[in-house]
């Protein structure tokens, strides 16, 4: 297995060093490519340091912040490039412990794409508002039940895919971009009959840095259910 971890960042100098840390230290062969959409604190930087005295790392820049979803593209096509069997995707805010990252690398033997989930036994959320946990509990079912997806964690960004996966999904179909891009992804790997498992994961609220989670962010969200409803129910293609 050739695995690459995807780290998206916009402003996360304090998260970033410790995280690469974490990653490298697991028992699992891995390389982190962080894709840094010109982070105005130093993230970039700090990820071009890492990359100076570690092969391990490599620092994608980008100029602007131009979205959750096509940072998971430049970084599924940098991994291509140098060679990726599998490619996991993550937060860098420490809501996805790489604790879990040895148990998805496991289950990704019988599935193609592995989600860490909050909804499955054993999964949850911890440290977050209850208005947080309504909301994102809400959304899943909403989308969930809306697109008739098998997976209980729909919207969850900690995930590991199998390349083949993400080589049959044509990236320049995809109209969303933010969070919404994560539901749009799932929804397209079921279609095309890939096998999807879960790994539950306690999720844990951020503790250093601003969440990205915006009310624009939710009602793209709920748009692209919506979109994507249509074509499920009415254009059948």
């Amino acid at each position: 297995m050739q695995l690459y971890v995807i780290v998206p960042t916009y402003n996360e100098k304090e998260n970033l060093p410790k995280l690469i840390e974490q990653l490298l230290a697991l028992p699992v062969d891995l390389k982190v490519i962080n894709v840094d959409d010109g982070s105005p604190d130093g993230t970039g930087a700090i990820a071009d340091e890492w990359a100076a005295k570690d092969a391990r790392v490599i620092a994608v820049h980008r100029p602007c912040k131009m979205g959750l979803g096509t940072a998971y593209i430049a970084g599924f096509r940098k991994a291509f490039s140098l060679g990726a069997t599998h490619v996991l995707t993550m937060d860098a805010d420490f809501s996805h412990n790489p604790k879990y990252i040895p148990s998805m690398v496991t289950l990704a033997n019988d599935s193609d794409l592995v989600i860490g989930s909050r909804y499955v036994d054993g999964g949850g959320m911890v440290g977050a508002p209850w208005f947080r946990n309504a909301l994102s509990s809400g959304a899943n079912l909403i989308a969930k039940s809306a697109l008739g997806l098998q997976a209980n964690d729909t919207t969850a960004g900690f995930r590991l895919y199998r390349r083949e996966v993400l080589e049959s999904i044509n990236f320049d179909h995809i109209f969303s971009s933010g969070y919404s891009f994560l539901i749009e992804m799932l929804y397209l790997v079921q279609r095309k009959g890939w096998r999807v498992g879960e790994v539950p994961i306690l999720y844990e609220d951020r503790t250093e840095g601003q969440t990205k989670i915006s009310r624009n962010e939710i009602m793209r969200a709920l748009y692209t259910v919506a979109r994507l409803t249509f074509r499920r129910f009415v254009k059948r293609k």
